[in-house]
């Protein structure tokens, strides 16, 4: 009796993506860009449908169907890789800001985007709105004024200080001088006791720890004491002429319409001013017009005036808040009606 033969159904071997593996020299900044656990390549993975892996030896091997996002997952790996080099540190924002970043906005030159801070730490620019934030800061030629404008988590006040600290430490500049308005945000902070350093301490807090993570700690006190840092509430501004100083005018949406155009017109020979913001955040009184958003209608055309607007976009500092940013921002879109 013959057996016939019995066909058996051969189990689909899955497909086999295309790879290339991508050859970078320093393992340690490999793994960094890895992340623990992997959680950065991971990351890359979810938003451009590639697979990764690090073998070691400097090796990255990116896998996937289509050349065009094993194209941008190299690129994105290459600019955290350069950024290290700076000092930097990989983190989640970096990879997120990466992956935003297209191409024809590293176009230009990769110092552009750089605030190096001799004996301090350097900062890199991550979106395309940092970026063009910081070359307006760089050119000391065409802008003696730069607003920077836009939503929390930004970083118009760190960006800003840092570059008035590596002005500081290059001694390109006397003094780096610092002010916000001493409006409490909605709550009240009644007597505060000790000296008048020691009262408004407390809205100054944000700014000492931007100049300390830029300059560390000891570095800060140093200058602090020997008065090249000054950190103010705008009050202190009146009167005064700041010469061959980098002003720094930090939450100027709670600037009054004569605040603004005191501390405005405060600038001496040889000094720049960066003023930051949001507008959306306003602490100050129904009542009391905002000094920002006049400052910027009434200046938008003046020579020697830059004007940066930041978006959700733009924000590095957690990948939540850009989403909080929206989601005010489409509440704030509504009839009233519809948010009552």
């Amino acid at each position: 009796m013959s057996s016939q033969p019995t066909s058996r159904k051969r189990a689909a071997r899955p497909r086999r993506q295309a790879s290339e593996t991508l050859h970078l020299d320093d393992k340690d900044r490999v793994r960094a860009i890895a992340g623990p656990g992997d959680r950065f390549l991971i990351l890359i993975e979810e938003e451009l449908d590639v697979r990764l892996s690090a073998p070691g030896a400097g090796q990255i091997v990116i896998s996937g169907d289509s050349a065009e996002a094993r194209d941008e997952a190299k690129r994105v790996l290459r600019r955290l890789y350069a950024s290290l080099e700076h000092g930097l540190t990989c983190d989640e924002a970096a990879v997120r800001a990466a992956l935003r970043t297209r191409d024809d906005e590293e176009s230009g030159a990769e110092d552009d985007g750089v605030i190096r801070v001799p004996r301090g730490s350097s900062l890199i620019a991550r979106t395309e709105g940092q970026r063009t934030y910081v070359r307006a800061l760089k050119n000391e030629k065409a802008y003696d004024l730069i607003f920077g404008v836009g939503p929390a988590g930004t970083g118009k006040t760190l960006l800003a200080v840092a570059y008035g600290a590596s002005l500081l430490v290059q001694r390109r500049v006397e003094k780096l001088i610092i002010t916000r308005p001493a409006v409490e945000a909605g709550e009240k902070l009644g007597f505060l006791p000790g000296d008048l350093t020691e009262k408004v301490d407390p809205y100054l807090l944000p700014v000492w720890d931007a100049l300390a993570d830029t300059l560390g700690r000891s570095q800060l006190e140093k200058m602090r004491e020997d008065g090249r840092i000054e950190v103010a509430p705008i009050a202190f501004m009146r009167g005064r002429t700041l010469n061959r100083a980098f002003i720094v005018v930090d939450e100027a949406q709670n600037t009054s319409r004569a605040q603004m155009q005191m501390v405005l017109t405060r600038l001496g020979e040889g000094s720049r001013m960066a003023v930051t913001g949001d507008p959306s955040q306003c602490d100050l009184h129904p009542r009391d017009p905002s000094g920002l958003p006049h400052a910027l209608s009434i200046l938008a055309r003046t020579k020697g005036v830059a004007t940066i607007t930041f978006d959700r976009n733009d924000v590095v500092r957690h990948d939540l808040v850009a989403r909080i940013v929206a989601a005010y921002e489409e509440d704030a879109a509504k009839s009233p009606r519809e948010s009552s």
